[in-house]
């Protein structure tokens, strides 16, 4: 029996709800102790939850960003035509800069935006709001479809018994369905794969120990929490079969962004010779970058390096450099597991014929 067609194979916990018109995201800074729900109906709740990670993930901000976008139609409405552009187009632009590096976010946004600058000479501003808040919802089926068919294609590179690492969070919370590097792991493990899972805590948010853990632990998946410097020592004690991570942003060429640490991850891997692989939908590629030079690299504050929860762990005033993603080069990465099959180097042919982008 496929992976996917198994009884036991769920979704999970996804990270938004809908309640009478109110957009509730699973407020992610809480877990694995408490799951609580964060309301991010209002425009500037939004982009609060986005910055401040409440929702995280590269498809998650972008299908939440959707549907708080299309809220805003529906706010906007009542103004004139050339007060609704100059808002609309203002609400656009501050969802964008919450999280400069997922792709996800703009691709998401941008297609709210030309259906609703389409439809503004055409439609009634009711039915606008309602044609926009259907495409959030179309956003968020395909990022349901594109997790399953990810698990899938990946679930059949794991073999009986391997040990997996995985670096950040890219299970459902992250992915916005059934997980992309978590949702391979986890169509392998309700395919009777006996896998386990090295996972690394992911600082200096703890993404990893916090909430991959927890995801892990839903789904009674064998799991070893590490701290990110230890995974060359497993390695190289033959500890670790392959590994898997999602991604933020991927250029044409396969360089690929991903949480600060996958760089280090994918260099280790490749000097004790063990494939390391991304796993991402096509809404993670970003057409306009042949290579990753020029992708944006998120700095965040460096209260998340010199403290924990809160509490300080170094000297008062200590000065703390936080860029919150890296790029891993696409010579490091064995393939890219996607929707639409593993790509394989030569990445740029393999991503333009994913893309359907005439080489």
């Amino acid at each position: 029996m496929s992976a996917l067609t198994s009884k036991s194979y769920h979704p999970g916990v996804l990270p938004i709800q809908f309640e009478q018109g109110r957009i509730m995201l699973v407020d992610q800074r809480k877990l694995p102790h408490e799951l609580c729900y964060f309301d991010a109906t209002a425009h500037d709740d939004m982009c609060f939850a986005i910055q401040d990670m409440v929702v995280r993930g590269a498809p998650s901000i972008g299908v939440a960003a959707a549907f708080g976008l299309a809220l805003n139609v529906a706010r906007l409405s009542t103004l004139s035509k050339p007060d609704f552009l100059k808002a609309f187009a203002l609400a656009t632009s501050e969802l964008n800069e919450t999280r400069p590096t997922a792709v996800n976010l703009r691709w998401a946004l941008q297609r709210i935006a030309a259906l609703v600058i389409q439809a503004v000479d055409q439609k009634y501003p009711g039915d606008i709001a309602n044609l926009a808040f259907k495409e959030a919802e179309k956003i968020f089926q395909e990022h349901l479809d594109a997790n399953l068919a990810i698990s899938e294609y990946g679930a059949a590179l794991v073999k009986q018994g391997d040990s997996i690492s995985t670096h950040c969070n890219a299970g459902g919370l992250a992915a916005c369905g059934y997980g992309t590097a978590l949702g391979v792991i986890r169509a392998a493990h309700f395919a009777g794969k006996n896998i386990s899972v090295y996972v690394d805590e992911t600082r200096p948010r703890n993404q990893g120990s916090k909430l991959t853990m927890w995801e892990l632990h839903q789904d009674a998946i064998p799991s070893t929490l590490i701290c990110d410097s230890m995974s060359g020592h497993l390695m190289k004690q033959g500890k670790i079969d392959l590994v898997i991570t999602g991604a933020d942003r991927i250029a044409r060429n396969g360089d690929s962004a991903n949480k600060i640490g996958t760089y280090n991850l994918a260099v280790m891997a490749h000097h004790h010779k063990i494939p390391f692989y991304i796993a991402a939908p096509l809404s993670t590629f970003d057409c306009e970058l042949f290579d990753g030079n020029n992708i944006p690299i998120e700095e965040r504050s460096s209260s998340e390096v010199v403290t924990i929860d809160g509490v300080a762990t170094t000297v008062p005033d200590a000065r703390a450099y936080n860029p919150g993603f890296d790029v891993t080069p696409a010579e490091l990465i064995a393939g890219i597991i996607t929707e639409a099959g593993v790509l394989r180097p030569d990445y740029r042919s393999s991503i333009d014929r994913a893309l359907k982008i005439q080489i």
